[in-house]
């Protein structure tokens, strides 16, 4: 199963069948002309469609670039209302065979047989350093063409061409869960509302990579496992051991290091309201995708990139789960780590409750070269979604880490225990001991003689109403700070829940993770003077049973 899948050799099935298509010149291509092409809209075998060039548009896609129009049909396209997302890279022969390019455009109101063909002579190359243009003008004259032979009215092709929609296809975790997620995170481009479901191939049943031929399947892989990302298009070109594809970008990074995987298409989604969409599962990883250029993508059948694994453990009410989802794509590690933990603490949870959790993280990397190993443990709690309040922080983190130029992690683990529990504890009030016995100095001001002891003690209180803990500290004051004054103040490590964004380096993570207050600690403070000669002290409290939240404070006057 993909789940274990962790080396990085490819799969141990055929070579893919290689093509070597020799391009056709985009000066040849003329109005009228005839065309075939190939794509899968199920399974894994390349079907045939015809059509017709319908013209060219001169630097349609960029400076130098052009993109050729056409009209497409084959039974599946015209079932589907027109070409559809997955499409990308989908190859188109002229009449002598030879490639004139790939699919890689629709228009831009919707689903129609009508496409954008990037042309082959620029894959081949893979030029294109220029910005992508997310909508190409289609012209009067050439409106006026597609609405004659086509069922597109004027006004509708005038609206332009744009990219084939790419969004990424998440598996593993429920869309509109993962939505809210990344959302709540600050947003992602990861997971978008365009995002759509896709699986994973197992077994014997896995879609082998010498399935990616021309006309193929073929998938640009961030990561598989418990967490599935990937782009999902049709392969134009083999050649040796490279292949071109999607006729477009994924993400334009130039560039990049992800996965090149195989995919099994289920079918084909129609969609009224606008582009369908190829639904497929994923399947064997066999090489890497080294380039994300405007005319599309290529990549090297073999060694696929090394991966960083993400493991989650969470265990609840007697039972536990152990998910790994290997990331190839640094850039996506953070997004998956939360993916990733949501969803597994969701399929043994298996709803949404209120409750508390513990936390153990383990973070292991590498830093100009040398080895490292983070931990860190807190505890969480939630009256109504404990997954998704223990959810970010260790994302963060790893957001961190991973923006860090010298930096590279090689995994990341967190250990959960669920607990129904939603109990925490809340600081209430502070008390001086003070003439044998306890007075509440919360807000006011406690004296002491200089050289004496301040004896404080803060006094919690369980969300139950009857559950009390308390917390004594001494303080020997020095005769110096005589006619001085201060402040003390008592918080619970719950109140502040924002400290994990703030890092920005490599030492404020390690020195945050080492010194940070946990969530169920609580910190006493106390200053008297101020500058270079103030009396400053901090105490915190053993880990304790539950959640502490709540702040409290007193002034503090040094008598003679």
């Amino acid at each position: 199963m993909l789940t274990g899948l962790v080396a990085v050799a490819p799969a141990a099935t055929a070579a893919p069948t290689p093509d070597c298509a020799a391009p056709f010149p985009v000066a040849d291509v003329v109005g009228g002309a005839p065309v075939t092409g190939l794509t899968v809209s199920k399974g894994t075998t390349p079907q045939s469609f015809t059509g017709e060039v319908l013209g060219v548009l001169s630097d349609g896609i960029a400076p130098d670039l052009d993109m050729i129009v056409a009209e497409l049909h084959s039974p599946a396209i015209d079932a589907a209302g027109g070409i559809w997302q997955g499409m990308s890279g989908s190859p188109v022969y002229a009449e002598d065979g030879r490639l004139i390019g790939a699919v890689a455009y629709g228009l831009a109101f919707g689903s129609s047989p009508v496409a954008g063909i990037t042309p082959y002579e620029d894959m081949q190359g893979y030029l294109g350093a220029a910005k992508a243009a997310p909508e190409v003008a289609v012209g009067t004259r050439l409106a006026t063409r597609i609405a004659a032979e086509t069922d597109v009215t004027k006004a509708e092709a005038a609206q332009g061409l744009r990219q084939l929609p790419m969004p990424m296809g998440v598996g593993g975790i429920d869309l509109a869960r993962a939505r809210k997620a990344v959302k709540a995170a600050g947003g992602s481009e990861l997971v978008t509302a365009d995002s759509y479901r896709i699986g994973r191939s197992s077994g014997v049943a896995a879609a082998g990579i010498d399935t990616v031929v021309a006309g193929g399947n073929v998938a640009a892989v961030l990561s598989h496992g418990d967490i599935t990302v990937a782009g999902i298009g049709t392969a134009t070109s083999v050649c040796g051991d490279r292949v071109v594809a999607f006729g477009h970008p994924l993400a334009f990074t130039g560039r990049t290091r992800l996965g090149l995987a195989a995919a099994d298409a289920v079918y084909v989604q129609e969609d009224p309201l606008g582009v369908p969409f190829k639904v497929a599962n994923l399947g064997d990883v066999g090489g890497t995708v080294t380039d994300d250029r405007l005319a599309g993508i290529a990549g090297t059948f073999g060694a696929s990139p090394a991966p960083t694994p993400v493991t989650s453990k969470v265990s609840y009410d007697g039972r536990s789960r152990t998910g790994t989802t290997q990331v190839l794509d640094p850039a996506a590690l953070a997004d998956v780590t939360l993916l990733a933990g949501v969803a597994n603490h969701d399929r043994v949870v298996d709803g949404t409750i209120g409750g508390s959790e513990s936390q153990a993280w383990t973070i292991t990397g590498t830093r100009g070269g040398s080895p490292f190993r983070l931990r860190y443990a807190d505890r969480y709690q939630s009256a109504d979604d404990i997954g998704s309040t223990g959810a970010f922080d260790l994302p963060a983190v790893v957001a961190t880490l991973s923006s860090v130029s010298n930096v590279k992690l090689t995994g990341v683990t967190n250990d959960v225990k669920v607990s129904d529990n939603t109990m925490r504890h809340r600081v209430v009030k502070i008390q001086q001991r003070t003439g044998g016995r306890w007075v509440d100095v919360t807000g006011k001001t406690a004296k002491v003689r200089a050289g004496k002891t301040l004896v404080l003690r803060t006094r919690l209180l369980g969300s139950d109403g009857i559950t009390r803990s308390v917390f004594r500290e001494d303080f020997t004051i020095p005769k110096r700070l005589k006619g001085k004054s201060g402040v003390v103040t008592v918080v619970g490590g719950n109140t502040f829940q924002d400290e994990f964004y703030e890092p920005t380096s490599f030492d404020s993570v390690q020195k945050l993770l080492k010194g940070n207050l946990r969530n169920d600690e609580m910190e006493l403070s106390l200053v008297i003077g101020s500058g270079k000669t103030a009396y400053e002290r901090t105490r915190t409290s053993d880990v304790l049973t539950r959640v502490v939240v709540g702040q409290k404070q007193l002034r503090v006057r040094v008598t003679s």
